[in-house]
């Protein structure tokens, strides 16, 4: 299993930050009010936060400019995206997969050709049949803003690394669920995936802010 096709749950503050650059306006009472509207589901953590997924991100991008480009209702999004989830190739949260030419990419993600080439050498973003997918694109915009801080592609290939040995542990976790080849083994593969990966994500998350506050002095 590859690391791209783990997705890490993320919290409510870190979609806003994801959503922000494109949404200024939106606020975490407006992505509660979706989810209270029925149009996002949020897992939940057994203490009750709610964890998001790529896939609850982009939904939500979805949400956002139908509303800000086509003025729609939300109940003919919520109409939309209910008839895209009943489609047999839609994603099984109903929004619309990603797929970009690379100057689409480029203009999507806010970034230049010369930091997409970048990307792309150090393994952060690649293209699949000449398409760049969601995930790739989430990257691309958290490496484009990091860029203001003087981080390039070229700093995180420790990111990159550390990403590559939590995916061999999970791979790991999940191999003997998919050697059984049984009925719903791979389901269960998928469902323990991304629980473990939500579970390291907190770790990491935790052991971050520990030491970012040991470089502050705190």
């Amino acid at each position: 299993m590859s690391a791209q096709a783990l997705r890490a749950f993320m919290s409510i503050g870190e979609v806003l930050a994801l959503l922000q650059g494109e949404f200024p306006d939106v606020t975490v009472s407006k992505i509660r009010f979706l989810e209270g509207e029925g149009l996002i589901e949020p897992q939940r953590s057994p203490s009750g936060y709610r964890k998001f997924t790529y896939n609850d991100v982009e939904r939500l991008r979805y949400i956002l400019r139908a509303q800000r480009d086509q003025y729609l209702p939300l109940r003919v999004i919520k109409d939309q995206l209910d008839e895209q989830a009943a489609r047999p190739h839609a994603l099984s949260d109903g929004a619309p997969p990603v797929r970009l030419s690379r100057e689409e990419f480029i203009e999507a993600a806010g970034i230049d050709e010369e930091t997409l080439a970048e990307m792309e050498s150090f393994g952060l973003v690649a293209a699949v049949a000449r398409r760049y997918d969601g995930e790739a694109l989430e990257i691309a915009r958290s490496v484009g803003a990091l860029s203001r801080f003087g981080l390039r592609a070229r700093h995180l290939r420790a990111v990159r690394a550390a990403v590559e040995r939590e995916a061999g542990l999970i791979e790991q976790a999940v191999a003997p669920l998919l050697r059984r080849k049984a009925p719903g083994a791979i389901a269960e593969a998928d469902e323990t995936a991304r629980e473990i990966s939500g579970l390291l994500q907190e770790v990491h998350n935790a052991l971050l802010r520990g030491s970012v506050r040991g470089v502050l002095g705190r």
